[in-house]
């Protein structure tokens, strides 16, 4: 009976795969990676549409792997502050890191930064030989064997490992193959991202107004001190309509609908649009197979939480499997696997429940709701042990935390 070629195979090395890689890889355990995007040279000199707000433990874990100060040397864009606001009233939140005796909130971080801070690590220890990667290349179909799963590649080449992770995102192959049901709530509406010069400066201050039946519209503070990142997570007819029209038009309506807080805007590159549906798996695991990330759920952008979920399923994943590894026991065993699927899924449906439910209380014009909500609102922010709770809880510094999410 021959030993698999890897301790743990990874399909997909985007922010999600690359961070699980590095952390297993980088503490000894044969780690091989399938992606199947072809690979390319990454340009960082322009803004990326895709910015992810960070959290405190997110920025640990990328600490303790060693990718944060390549992230930090090309751009990071730190928040000390956000304020939250209902266009259907007068309710407010302001929540400020100084009241907790912290220097920021989080930050704001563009996808194309985090994936190059990632890279300088993965290819560290491909230059070790802890990592293998084959790109491009997916998974076409898997099978157990007595002591290992065995994945076929498009190439014909098969590989095996004593665990296969899925973190392909949001329609993962894997979770498809292994016939992983999944729970979808499609919300009808779709997010808009763009990046804009503003006349104002955002002061590090995150800024989100609820609008309604016209959804949630985000500012995100990025390093220039004028310059931002827009979420608009809206009906889809409306996005559309946005989407088509005039640079000019687009820059106008962005600025009304946010109250004109940073003055006029101007549109920096392109436009896009997404659609937001909810997933969660009904498994995370099964015999000798994980997943993590989108790929086990994802959840309503408005509070920036989809990725730092996904941060946390690796940190949690890779300190059951390292835990197992050093008492040498089998890392794909179902058992083990559901320790990982026990620590992780009540705590993401349950974050997913809860922004259901702000987005349905905020897009509701009843006048009683809009009423209590905005009382809410105004309690919230004159509560500060409220808020402090909902600070520490939201930027990751209270709760069950995996050892890569804590200062070492």
């Amino acid at each position: 009976m021959h030993a698999p070629e890897y301790d743990v195979l990874i399909a997909g090395c985007g922010v999600v795969g690359a961070t699980l890689a590095c952390a297993l890889a980088g503490a000894g355990l044969q780690v091989g990676v399938v992606e199947a995007r072809p690979a390319q040279a990454i340009d960082t000199s322009n803004l990326d549409l895709r910015v992810y707000a960070l959290t405190r433990a997110s920025e640990r874990i990328f600490r303790n792997l060693g990718a944060w100060d390549d992230m930090a040397k090309l751009r990071v864009s730190p928040f000390r502050a956000m304020e939250v606001w209902d266009s259907q009233g007068s309710g407010r939140i302001h929540f400020d890191s100084a009241t907790i005796v912290e220097p920021l909130l989080g930050h704001i971080v563009e996808q194309n930064i985090i994936q190059v801070g990632l890279n300088t690590q993965l290819q560290q220890l491909i230059d070790n030989g802890n990592l293998h990667l084959l790109q491009p290349a997916h998974i076409t179909q898997f099978q157990l064997t007595a002591n290992a799963i065995e994945a076929q590649l498009d190439s014909g080449q098969t590989l095996s490992a004593r665990l296969l992770v899925g973190a392909e995102g949001a329609n993962s192959p894997i979770r498809n193959l292994a016939g992983i049901p999944c729970q979808l709530n499609d919300y009808a509406h779709s997010g808009l991202v763009a990046n804009l010069q503003t006349e104002l400066p955002h002061q590090a201050v995150a800024r989100q107004r609820f609008l309604g039946e016209r959804g949630i519209l985000a500012f995100l503070p990025l390093k220039d001190s004028q310059q931002v990142s827009i979420v608009w997570s809206c009906p889809k007819r409306l996005s559309d309509r946005l989407m088509q029209l005039a640079t000019p038009d687009f820059e106008v309506e962005v600025a009304a609908a946010f109250e004109h807080h940073l003055g006029a805007v101007q549109l920096l590159g392109d436009r896009a649009v997404f659609p937001l549906i909810r997933r969660h798996a009904q498994h995370y695991v099964q015999p000798r197979l994980a997943l993590v990330g989108d790929a086990a759920h994802t959840i309503h952008p408005l509070a920036g939480q989809g990725v730092n979920l996904g941060l946390l399923d690796v940190a949690c994943l890779a300190q059951v499997l390292l835990e197992s590894h050093a008492s040498g026991q089998d890392l794909g065993h179902y058992a083990i696997l559901r320790r990982y699927e026990r620590w992780r899924r009540g705590d993401n449906g349950l974050m997913q429940g809860l922004m259901d439910s702000f987005k349905t209380v905020f897009a509701e014009s009843l006048p009683p709701v809009r009423w209590l909500r905005n009382i809410g609102l105004h309690l919230t922010n004159h509560n500060e042990a409220v808020k402090n709770v909902i600070m520490r809880q939201a930027m990751g510094l209270t709760g069950d935390l995996p050892q890569l999410a804590r200062m070492r």
